[in-house]
């Protein structure tokens, strides 16, 4: 530790003042909590500078090995002036020409003095912002499904029960209506799974943005539920942001829910709580008439999807010139390179193909995900390629 840090100026001459008078050095450094090495540092200056040596000081080097000369610098500036269109890469080869006998300053340094000056033009990253998606319309069981949480509401033991709805829009029926602990995907993986088991898979399932349909920061929204339907063959539609109605049957269902199965609140939702709704399933699906059916109730009408659940199989890119596997922190490794993407992918087969020189497009299932080159180790999102096309 420098001299100057242990001890103030008023301690110093305190230190000094008592060796003066004739204390020995090791005991007078163990009682000012400094070492012999620091002691004899401070006496010695002392000595030399009297006690204009006890003073702090000025610790900047004289000198910094690797700072950049202003010379160099004024040219570099100069040389954006004069070309604003230049990067960092021209600047250097331009540099290399004009004196041949310096060594050139690397490009990262000579980025960083653009930058420190306000010539480096940031480019903005396209952010997605949810919007919703083209809306179909369900003519037949099996074709659309739709599926949100009923908020949230207190039980009896104060913890809060979260429950995962699933319809099928044409024939109202109520699939799942598990309280949950939270809205995790997690626990909305083995809803779904059972749901799936039990019922098969639907053409398409509508959701609002929120998770854990949606994920705002990843790539086009998508979280690892909705990644997990493409691969089941499973179509996304989204609502509009702050347009309930377009989910309306759905929200027409919570409302029914809300009055007839959570007031009042279970103790707790693993024992009385999911007993209720399992009561008010059998009811609304078999004994309910509804009115948009004619009078009929939705068990009357709804039958069981032929494409049953299974498994995906692994995608296979057969025109893409090589296959990649999406590590778990979302990243696309090449040899040496991390290129980031999203987690939402992790685990997931990507193609590849070069469709430019030295530019690789990346393709999920059959959706054109983005583009990366050999310079930015980061995939810039295509045009949205979920949009299904209206029915």
């Amino acid at each position: 530790m420098p001299w100057k840090e242990c001890k103030p100026m008023d301690e110093r001459l305190r230190f000094i003042a008592r060796l003066l008078e004739g204390e020995r050095m090791a005991p007078l450094c163990r009682e000012f909590g400094i070492s012999r090495v620091t002691g004899y540092k401070i006496f010695n200056r002392y000595k030399e500078c009297g006690l204009d040596g006890l003073a702090d000081r000025y610790r900047r080097p004289y000198r910094q090995a690797n700072k950049l000369p202003f010379q160099i610098e004024r040219s570099i500036l100069g040389l954006k002036k004069d070309y604003p269109g230049w990067g960092a890469p021209k600047i250097r080869d331009k540099l290399i020409r004009q004196y041949p006998m310096l060594r050139p300053p690397a490009i990262s340094t000579i980025h960083a003095v653009l930058d420190r000056h306000g010539l480096v033009k940031r480019r903005k990253r396209r952010r997605y912002k949810a919007q919703g998606t083209a809306l179909s319309t369900a003519l037949l069981p099996n074709q659309l499904r739709c599926a949100d949480y009923k908020g949230e509401f207190k039980l009896g033991n104060r913890r809060y029960c979260y429950p995962l709805t699933i319809t099928d829009q044409a024939s109202r029926y109520l699939l799942a209506c598990e309280g949950l602990a939270s809205t995790r995907s997690d626990f909305a993986f083995a809803v779904f799974e059972r749901a799936f088991k039990e019922f098969g898979l639907p053409q398409a399932i509508r959701t609002d943005n929120g998770t854990p349909f949606a994920s705002p920061q990843a790539l086009f929204g998508l979280s690892k539920l909705s990644v997990w339907w493409l691969r089941l063959g499973i179509r996304i539609e989204r609502i509009k942001p702050g347009c309930p109605q377009q989910n309306g049957r759905h929200e027409r269902m919570h409302l029914t829910l809300k009055r007839e199965a959570t007031k009042p609140p279970a103790f707790n939702f693993l024992q009385q709580q999911q007993q209720t709704f399992d009561r008010f399933i059998e009811v609304y699906n078999n004994q309910r008439p509804h009115q948009g059916l004619g009078g009929a109730c939705p068990g009357d009408l709804f039958t069981p999807s032929p494409r049953s659940y299974e498994p995906p199989p692994e995608p296979d890119y057969p025109f893409h010139d090589r296959t990649v596997r999406v590590t778990r922190c979302g990243r696309i490794c090449i040899g040496k390179r991390k290129i980031n993407l999203s987690q939402v992918f992790a685990g997931q087969i990507l193609g590849l193909r070069e469709v430019d020189d030295q530019i690789w497009l990346v393709t999920f299932l059959d959706y054109d995900l983005g583009f990366f080159d050999d310079k930015e180790d980061r995939v810039e999102p295509a045009t949205n390629p979920f949009t299904p096309e209206k029915v």
